[in-house]
Parts: C-alpha cells; sequence; structure tokens
C-alpha cells in the first residue's frame, strides 16, 4: 500500500482525505477533539506537498428509515438529529481544525457535500488551503455505497488519502467507493498517518510472533452475542482471555454459577458452555464481583462484595479477589489486547475493577507491547490518567475488534491494497 510517507509533489492537485471526526458532542459543544487532532499529521503533509486538501467525515446518523418518504429534507434531518440530541452538521468541527492547524493556514466550510455548490468551493481551493465537506450521511447513499455518489465524489479530485480508521471497517462510498474509481482510474490512493499506526499496531495483535507471548486478551462489555466472532479469533491467537464486565456473567451462568440479577444474554448461552469447553484454562473469569441492588445511583441502596449473587442484586464490577486474578494473568503477558471495561466506569463506586487493569498494564511498561482497543474502554484509560501508559490507543473500537475477527482484514484497508 501507499503511504503519505511516499507522497509526490501534489502542487495544483485536489486530494479528498475520508477522516474520523465523529467526536463526542453535545448539541454543538465538542467534549473531545482528539480525533480531529489525530489527523492533522496527515492534513500538514498534504499541505508541506503543496494539495488542496478536501475533507470528508460523518458526524452522528441519520435513521433514514424513520424518515417517511418525500420528507428528507434538510430540516427533517437536522430536527431529528437535535431531537436525539446528535449535531449531524459538521460545521462546528472546522473552529477545531483552524485552531489545530494554525493561523496561516485557509479552512473553509461547504454546507453542501453534493451537487454544484460543493464542486465550486472544491474548485475555489488554492494550494495549501482545506475545505471541510459537509457530512457524509446527509446522502443516504453513503452507507450503501451507492455508485453514482462515489462517482460524482471521485470525480472532483486527483488523489485519495484514508485516515479514518473508525469507519474503516464500513464498505461506505466514502471509504471504499471513492479508492475504488480512483484506483480504476490510474489515480493514487494513500495511507494515512493515523492509518499507518492503526494497521501496523493492530497487524502485530493478530499475526501473533513467539517472541509476544504469552499473549494476553482482556475483553468487557454487556452482550457476548456482540464478541462472539472476536472471542472465536483470540482463542485461537491468545495464550489467555481475561472476560469481565457484563459478559462475565453470562459466561458465570454457563459454568452453573449464580448471578442473581446480573445481565444475562440468555441466546449466547450454549455459545458460552462451547467457548468454556473448547478454551478450557485460557478463559479466566471474575472470581468475585462487586454488586448493588439498584444500579442507578439512588440514596440507601446497598453496595458489597461477593462470589456468589444473590437474587435482587446484579455485579456491576469485578472484586478485589478478581483484580488480583487478572493482574496476575496480566503480569505474564508479554502483549496485551483490551477492548471493554471491567465494570460500570461511570460511576465513582464502580471503577476500581477497571482501574486495576490499568494498573497491571502500566506495569507491563518497557517489559511488553500493550494495545487498548479503543471504545469504552479508551474513554476509561483517558478518564483514568492512563492513555501514556498505552504502546497504542486504537481510535476505532468496532475497527479494532472487526481487524481482530477478519484475521486483519477491513474493507477500508484492503480497498487500497
Amino acid at each position: 500500500m501507499l503511504t503519505v510517507k511516499q507522497l509526490p509533489d501534489l502542487s495544483g492537485k485536489k486530494v479528498y482525505v475520508r477522516v474520523d471526526f465523529n467526536v463526542p458532542h453535545k448539541g454543538e459543544v465538542i467534549s473531545d477533539d482528539n480525533r480531529i487532532r489525530a489527523a492533522i499529521p496527515t492534513i500538514k503533509a498534504l499541505l508541506e506537498k503543496g494539495a488542496r486538501v478536501v475533507l470528508m467525515s460523518h458526524l452522528g446518523k441519520v435513521d433514514w428509515k424513520k424518515l417517511k418518504k418525500g420528507e428528507k429534507t434538510q430540516e427533517d434531518i437536522d430536527g431529528q438529529m437535535k431531537k436525539n440530541n446528535l449535531c449531524i452538521a459538521v460545521e462546528p468541527l472546522k473552529k477545531h481544525i483552524s485552531d489545530a492547524m494554525g493561523k496561516d493556514v485557509n479552512v473553509f466550510f461547504c454546507p453542501e457535500n453534493r451537487g454544484e455548490a460543493l464542486k465550486a468551493a472544491v474548485e475555489a481551493l488554492k494550494d495549501g488551503e482545506i475545505l471541510l465537506a459537509q457530512n457524509t450521511r446527509y446522502q443516504p447513499g453513503e452507507e450503501k455505497n451507492d455508485p453514482e455518489l462515489a462517482k460524482e465524489w471521485a470525480g472532483l479530485v486527483d488523489a485519495f488519502v484514508m485516515d479514518a480508521f473508525g469507519s474503516a471497517h464500513r464498505a461506505h462510498a466514502s471509504t471504499v467507493g471513492v479508492p475504488e474509481i480512483l484506483k480504476a482510474e490510474g489515480k493514487p490512493v494513500f495511507l494515512g498517518f493515523l492509518m499507518i499506526k492503526e494497521v501496523e499496531n493492530l497487524t502485530r495483535c493478530v499475526e501473533v510472533k513467539d517472541g509476544d507471548r504469552p499473549y494476553v486478551a482482556i475483553l468487557g462489555g454487556l452482550k457476548v452475542s456482540d464478541k462472539i466472532k472476536v472471542i472465536d479469533a483470540l482463542i485461537d491467537k491468545c495464550d489467555y482471555i481475561i472476560i469481565g464486565g457484563a459478559m462475565s456473567y453470562t459466561f458465570k451462568k454457563a459454568r452453573g454459577e449464580q448471578i442473581g440479577s446480573s445481565f444475562l444474554d440468555e441466546a449466547s448461552l450454549d455459545y458460552a458452555k462451547a467457548c468454556l469447553e473448547k478454551a478450557g484454562d485460557k478463559i479466566v473469569l471474575p472470581v468475585d464481583s462487586v454488586i448493588t441492588d439498584s444500579f442507578e445511583p439512588v440514596e440507601g441502596r446497598k453496595i458489597e462484595v461477593a462470589e456468589a449473587i444473590p437474587e435482587g442484586f446484579e455485579g456491576v464490577d469485578i472484586g478485589p479477589k478478581s483484580e488480583k486474578l487478572f493482574a496476575e494473568v496480566i503480569a505474564k503477558a508479554k502483549m496485551v489486547f483490551w477492548n471493554g471495561p471491567m465494570g460500570v466506569f461511570e460511576q465513582e463506586e464502580f471503577q476500581s475493577g477497571t482501574k486495576a487493569v490499568c494498573e497491571a498494564i502500566k506495569d507491563l511498561e518497557g517489559k511488553a507491547f500493550t494495545v487498548c482497543g479503543g471504545g469504552d474502554s479508551a474513554s476509561a484509560i483517558k478518564q483514568f490518567g492512563y492513555k501514556d501508559n498505552f504502546s497504542h490507543v486504537s481510535t476505532g473500537g468496532g475497527a479494532s475488534l472487526e481487524m481482530i475477527e477478519n484475521d486483519g482484514h477491513l474493507p477500508g484497508v484492503d480497498v487500497l491494497r
């Protein structure tokens, strides 16, 4: 694959850059612009080569099925987003891009992402300037990889750069359709710096070398069904799989343990039983849990530690014995892949298990290769101040899991090969 390290002179060339600026926000207030700043090295490299940069990203979702036929107007879309507290228009991102690039770089915004207005805005760009186009998901054909939409977008530019790892597992018009067309036309397609880092680090978790063993995976989250494929892939690759979070209670139930009112993914019970039989001692489950009689932080709720969870109580974090057990397993590792917190870390009373895993991984610094696979676990390590203690923190939770389960393949990566 070509990368931005191999960029030619791009003076006078228009370059489509698919970025992942699907940032956390409330209304138009962006609470975390890390994904924007992560793309800046790639954008700067393009500008240094004289490129005219066209940025494309999604922000939030449009539920087209809920929009009645004939009512798919911009007003309808915006109304749906406001109702769901989603700021779908990407214009608020422009200021963050400008701040990150510096005052010497012109950054423009086009309120359209298709048609004559966008074409004119792209044509008006000068060398070293940036245009942020409207949200790709304003177009219903984006998620369907509509060939006409991809053709229109590809017709605007001379080259393509993929730097949206968080969207690389989606075969959309902006991630797959555009580079397919440009490749067929003999135009260059490149991996951006963010993508290079993600692909290199996660490939190491897929193509496991002897020097990276013991390899320990740590999985959390809610439903076992959401992670069946990744569990199957990791059973064959890992030496140990630590399972915490709500999904651990389905495995404990499958083993015949008492889980009280804890979340149970009943449809996955048979899978969990088969998985335990296949993996044997590879799978490490909690031996005790922090339990409560009220998930909501109401006055007077009971919080206890127990091995067997009685009815009326639910597990919300791993207990102190589990923290010690997990830390002992992690201490053996030469490589760690972690996706999913150990408990309801959003509530202070139930943060201890996730923090304990963070501490155990911190103790591996300089001795092991450690990866946080994005999602809630990435939010947790940032919140608790452990982000710099990992070898790599992925910007895409779903994409990192799919790369593991698909043996290193993603649509938005494979199209560039």
